[in-house]
């Protein structure tokens, strides 16, 4: 074992599956000589060459169209496309190549690509460095879709997606690459080498996808949440000393319905959050989900905390997050319902 943070434990990710199979590459922008405007790949290029590890074109349609190509004769590109807000020029690459690839070749080809976008806020980064677009992800057919909230299980959860023979969208929440947030501040609480989550096995192994995670048990409520609102949920349970079970979801499509349905029939009420803004946003399938299949055990509605419906404030930063006293106010709502 040995303490990293996600930064180090996504690039320990990289270099045992590029050490594992050749047929793994690895491109972006900045990717290569630089090593990511995270660090992600440091090293990797020195490791293992220019033509395994190497930057891309400032073109997120020509990153992903390529490895689309690459996909269909063999390869495994993990491709980084530098802030999730970039994303949009290859949307249509995601969605129309790389979603259908499998069903419109009849199972002739499949595309087993993994695209890393650091997501949400946190690093004042302003409208176009700081969005949350899991849901743009979740509505498509053929792509399965990843948010991990600590070290281990980005490590884990990188390696079964690159072992995974379909696209895979993986989303590594910015605030979270160096430590926990609660909520409160605008730095990490605690560094992840000061913290359990931050134990992370040196070895190759996976974390299942479509297996959520309880976090912390509880019996009178359930919070459905991902990435950093894990930990500001887990402050305002703490904070409110309220018995609430928080349910990391880890994966997001496909949906650990098994582990969403047993917490809610247990406690009965439900509260979802999420950073993304609340019109349409993943939320909104969470609550259809358990409304579907918890109706009758559920005794008040469920509440959603999301960010504001509006372009991403950059001065209001950390208003327009959820906060413990917003998911606190959520609380007293269901547990008074």
């Amino acid at each position: 074992m040995a303490r990293m943070t996600m930064i180090e434990a996504i690039r320990n990710a990289h270099d045992l599956a590029m050490d594992r199979e050749k047929q793994v590459v690895v491109f972006g922008e900045d990717v290569g000589y630089f090593g990511g405007v995270f660090r992600c790949t440091a090293g990797l290029q020195k490791k293992y060459g220019s033509n395994r590890c190497f930057d891309a074109p400032i073109s997120e349609n020509g990153i992903v169209g390529a490895a689309v190509g690459m996909c269909a004769y063999g390869l495994k590109p993990v491709v980084e496309i530098q802030f999730a807000d970039y994303m949009y020029p290859a949307y249509d690459q995601i969605v129309s190549e790389a979603a259908r690839m499998r069903h419109r070749s009849a199972g002739q080809f499949t595309c087993p690509m993994v695209i890393r976008m650091p997501t949400g806020g946190g690093i004042f980064g302003g409208q176009t460095h700081s969005q949350s677009p899991e849901a743009l992800f979740t509505h498509v057919a053929g792509l399965k879709v990843v948010v991990p909230s600590n070290p281990r299980d980005a490590k884990g959860l990188l390696l079964a997606s690159i072992e995974d023979p379909d696209p895979v969208i993986f989303l590594e929440p910015k605030r979270l690459y160096n430590g926990p947030f609660d909520g409160h501040h605008d730095r990490p609480v605690v560094s992840w080498k000061n913290h359990e989550l931050g134990d992370v096995s040196e070895d190759y192994f996976t974390v299942p996808l479509g297996k959520a995670k309880i976090r912390r048990e509880g019996s009178a409520l359930t919070v459905l949440a991902y990435g950093t609102m894990v930990y500001v949920a887990q402050a305002a349970a703490e904070e409110a000393g309220v018995d609430a079970e928080i349910i990391d979801l880890r994966t997001l499509l496909p949906l650990d319905l098994e582990t969403i349905e047993a917490s809610v029939r247990k406690t009965g009420r439900c509260v979802v959050i999420h950073e993304a803004t609340k019109t349409s946003g993943f939320g909104a399938e969470l609550c259809a989900a358990v409304q579907e299949s918890c109706f009758y055990h559920l005794e008040a509605p469920i509440v959603r905390v999301t960010g504001w419906d509006t372009p991403y404030p950059h001065a209001q930063e950390w208003t327009y997050f959820p906060g413990p006293e917003r998911i606190k106010r959520a609380f007293a709502q269901v547990l008074e319902g």
